[in-house]
């Protein structure tokens, strides 16, 4: 403790929130952006309609970047693993290390070597062949996303390992079990659904601001990719939708303070259980009070009936001190941060909902038939910037995720508390987190930036050294 309210424990998780919101940023955006230009290409292969082939490569452009700012941000994220979270190594590293040791042989070095051949292959193959690049490219991102929630969903549900007596740490016995989590398919199509809404919406936004410059030769280009844009943030955000319920049902089985405390339930609810729309929480005496709610839709929404009770945080931190007051002392806090689920939560579903009808308005005022889109500039501004709310969503479903899973790193076998490196000091902490902190502030502006370069350029706009189209390991790029 420095005297000024720090301690390593605060400090640590702190970082982890920091490098894992700052890496969530990019990884959806990034497997969302690589799906989405490999349908462009391929509508481009099968109807030859080229306004698809400049769209594949415009927007495989911003792709490109973020897919590397994405690596960048998780080799920080893995090293402050390194350096902040030893004992969590120690204890869970024989389940940990087999989904990461896959994920970077397997799944890395696919996107590795089809992103390098669809970048520097655009007129050496046909455009179907050229396509089979940027899906195999979007598979290997997909599979990464497998094998890293694979881990993290271990942490929320454990399965398929035993407690090696000998060492107190956690040995893997079925690699298997480890793969068919249910916690696993319950978040992994919510987080991929998620990244595609997350490109679309991004692609619409970038479009809307494209329209408003007003250039003749980009309209129709920037007015396609609108719609496209708009017609995936629809899709997917409906999509979204139900993949996230299918999630909360898992939680509710496998976590239900967490789903408590995203209800903001403290008490046992009446049946049927009404839901919260906005409370007053009082997170220090465990009490909320000042409640608007809907008769009823709780209970829908948890158990898909209009009947049905909810267990509250208390009812709930008394099973836990019964089954785990042995292992983890009659002390411990089983509260998880109600504050932060709650409204977490209601941010996520609520941006979902903002997105699905920004997305209907602007099909319906784009449609051939009507199209009076571009005379609505407030509508047009609201799209764009409309970019920035999936990525609060985003981190506010990750919120959920990990703020749910307190007081364990690895849910009922090993705390957080437990998990810090003994080496870690508060100054070497404060110092590193200034230190990525500044470093992620730097990487964001270069995102920003460069899109930004991009879509002022748009999408016609070659560099002179770029005219000439040479292969750059060709004998002529060498040639002066």
């Amino acid at each position: 403790m420095l005297g000024i309210g720090l301690s390593i424990v605060s400090l640590a998780r702190f970082q982890f929130a920091m490098t894992t919101v700052f890496h969530f940023f990019f990884v959806p955006f990034s497997i969302g952006m690589g799906v989405l230009v490999a349908v462009m290409e391929t509508i481009y292969a099968v109807k030859k309609d080229k306004v698809y082939l400049d769209m594949a490569k415009f927007w495989g452009k911003i792709f490109l970047l973020s897919f590397a700012v994405g690596i960048v941000t998780g080799i920080i994220q893995e090293f402050q693993f390194g350096m902040n979270w030893s004992e969590y190594s120690r204890f869970m590293g024989d389940v940990f290390g087999a989904p990461l040791a896959i994920e970077a042989l397997l799944a890395f070095f696919i996107e590795s070597v089809f992103i390098g051949i669809w970048m520097f292959t655009w007129d050496r193959f046909k455009p179907g062949v050229h396509a089979f690049m940027i899906w195999m490219t979007a598979i290997g991102t997909m599979l990464s996303a497998i094998w890293i929630l694979a881990a993290n969903s271990f942490m929320q549900h454990p399965t398929g390992f035993k407690i090696n007596n000998a060492t107190g740490r956690i040995q893997l016995t079925d690699f298997g079990a480890v793969v068919a989590n249910p916690q696993l398919w319950k978040v992994f199509p919510h987080v991929i659904l998620a990244a595609i809404l997350t490109a679309g919406t991004v692609i619409a936004g970038m479009s809307a601001w494209g329209l408003l410059r007003k250039k003749k030769n980009e309209n129709h280009f920037f007015k396609t990719s609108l719609r496209f844009g708009l017609w995936v943030s629809l899709i997917f955000a409906i999509l979204s939708a139900g993949a996230g319920d299918l999630q909360t049902q898992q939680i509710i089985k496998d976590q239900p303070m967490k789903f408590a405390a995203t209800e903001g339930i403290y008490k046992d609810t009446k049946d049927p259980a009404p839901w919260t729309v906005i409370e007053t929480i009082d997170s220090k005496n465990n009490t909320a009070s000042n409640q608007i709610e809907i008769p009823k839709l709780l209970s829908l929404l948890a158990y898909h009936k209009t009947s049905g009770s909810v267990k509250g945080m208390d009812t709930i931190n008394k099973e836990l001190h019964a089954k785990y007051d042995k292992q983890f002392g009659k002390d411990m806090d089983y509260y998880v941060p109600p504050k932060t689920l709650f409204w977490s939560f209601r941010v996520m579903t609520g941006i979902d909902l903002l997105i699905m009808l920004i997305a209907f308005f602007g099909i319906i005022w784009s449609r051939k038939k009507k199209d009076t889109i571009e005379n609505k500039k407030w509508f047009m501004v609201i799209v764009g910037l409309a970019i920035w709310i999936p990525f609060i969503g985003n981190s506010a479903g990750w919120f959920v995720t990990e703020f749910g899973r307190y007081p364990w790193i690895v849910y009922g076998l090993f705390t957080i508390a437990d998990a810090v490196s003994p080496t870690s000091t508060v100054g070497s902490l404060l110092f590193s987190n200034i230190l990525y902190f500044l470093l992620f502030t730097l990487l964001g502006g270069v995102m920003i930036w460069y899109s930004r370069q991009t879509l002022h350029h748009g999408p016609y706009y070659e560099m002179e050294d770029s005219k000439q189209n040479v292969d750059p390991f060709a004998k002529e790029a060498f040639v002066k």
